[in-house]
């Protein structure tokens, strides 16, 4: 299948696609922590890294089949997730954000000083196991899933826990506990793009997992819209796409996703697609589809 895929599309632009689905990936994890929780996470790339070395080096030193690999790395950055969420999921907003950053930055020194995985030099040779069958059918699964999720019982839990966490609690959820959840799923599904992404490039270092990754996933979630499916792959799209756009001004790139992000905040701050869910649209077109119906003469 990747082989016909490949003589379809042009190397280059199956490329963008492919990033672009294992971004989507890791961009709906955090999308439900952030976007849907209302839990603010600026380390994501931390999970991401984690999930990348792991099945990495499973791969590579252990001899682990991809498949189990590709497990092991999401449970791993799932695992710390539970280890980080349980005393930091008390804390809110800013507080919040500062112990993710701290995280993320603490994991990337890690590495950096590795000797599996290459210290700061990287780890290279990585047999490429990722292709856009692979992707496409895991983005593809993990958007139905998410979207079943936040139609459920559990999903307006969730929303009813970014609003108002208070009134959430008084109404009998158990906020703790669904925020860690939540948590580590939205890791899960960090480190599972991580792995993606490992088995993809061939190669890895920390510098890949740095702070301004991190910031690159939560302006996806915050350009498409918070809490909002269509919204997360709308922005995960451009943003994916657009610095292959800017690559004359690569350097700049921290600075461009700055002003975007100040100019969504005043112009557009719920985002580009808003709070608007999969179920909104389907119920959207299933009215209109009706109306159609009813307007045909006999």
């Amino acid at each position: 299948m990747d082989q016909l895929i490949s003589q379809i599309i042009e190397p280059y632009y199956l490329r963008i696609i492919i990033l672009f689905g294992i971004n989507l990936i890791m961009v709906l994890g955090l999308n439900l922590i952030t976007g849907v929780t209302g839990q603010l996470s600026m380390g994501h790339a931390g999970f991401m890294s984690l999930g990348a070395y792991t099945s990495a080096i499973l791969t590579m030193h252990l001899g682990v089949p991809f498949y189990l690999a590709l497990l092991g790395g999401a449970l791993m950055a799932a695992l710390f997730g539970l280890i980080i969420g349980v005393p930091a999921l008390r804390l809110e907003g800013d507080y919040l954000a500062i112990v993710t950053i701290g995280f993320g930055e603490i994991v990337r020194v890690f590495f950096l000083n590795f000797e599996p995985g290459g210290k700061a030099v990287g780890l290279a040779g990585i047999p490429k196991e990722t292709g856009f069958t692979l992707v496409a059918v895991i983005a593809i699964v993990v958007i139905v899933c998410m979207a079943r999720l936040l139609n459920s019982r559990m999903g307006k839990a969730l929303y009813a826990l970014r609003e108002n966490e208070i009134a959430a609690a008084a109404c009998g959820v158990n906020t703790t506990r669904l925020k860690v959840m939540t948590f580590m799923l939205g890791t899960f599904l960090g480190g599972l793009g991580g792995g993606l992404y490992a088995h993809y490039r061939y190669y890895i270092s920390p510098v890949d997992f740095d702070f301004s990754r991190s910031i690159e996933l939560v302006n996806m979630v915050v350009l498409g819209g918070l809490g909002s499916i269509p919204g997360a792959i709308l922005g995960t799209a451009i943003l994916t796409a657009l610095p292959e756009a800017l690559r004359v001004v690569a350097d700049y790139r921290m600075l461009f996703y700055g002003a975007l992000l100040v100019l969504m905040m005043v112009f557009r701050p719920n985002g580009l697609l808003g709070d608007i869910r999969l179920y909104d649209l389907k119920k959207r077109w299933s009215k209109r589809w009706g109306k159609k119906k009813e307007a045909k003469p006999c």
